[in-house]
């Protein structure tokens, strides 16, 4: 499956007083990176109170600090598929003049879940089938 990774733009607001991305606007660009792959391997129409998503668990490491004027690029693969839950996994890319690094590679345990009735539901098939077919990007080096 061939997406363009989610490339999220910079804010002024996300530099913290050290002059890189603060450790916790991560979590954002993951989230805005969820739901753009969604969006290409899903649909934008989507009824999300139907069939829905809880975050159970995010892990990150942080490798290169992220600065205001580099280019980000984020990669989002698909780690394990159970009946209710799939991890995630996420590789921030960074271009930084002639250079590139990894910046941070993270994952997130994603829950199915029914809003309506709040109750954990089975991952819908096209779930299944789309999400299953994205390879883990943190599993091999960058």
């Amino acid at each position: 499956m061939n997406i363009k990774p989610y490339q999220p733009e910079i804010r002024f607001s996300d530099i913290d007083a050290l002059g890189h991305v603060n450790n916790s606007i991560y979590l954002t660009y993951f989230e805005q990176t969820r739901i753009y792959y969604f969006g290409q391997l899903i649909s934008e129409k989507w009824d999300w109170n139907k069939f829905g998503l809880l975050v159970a668990r995010n892990e990150l490491e942080y490798k290169v600090p992220i600065l205001l004027n580099d280019k980000v690029s984020i990669h989002l693969g698909c780690k394990h598929i159970g009946n209710k839950s799939f991890t995630l996994d996420y590789r921030v890319d960074i271009e930084r003049g002639e250079q590139r690094f990894v910046a941070c590679v993270g994952a997130s345990v994603m829950v199915s879940f029914d809003h309506q009735q709040n109750v954990t539901t089975s991952i819908p098939e096209i779930w299944r089938e789309k999400f299953g077919a994205l390879q883990s990007v943190t599993s091999t080096p960058a």
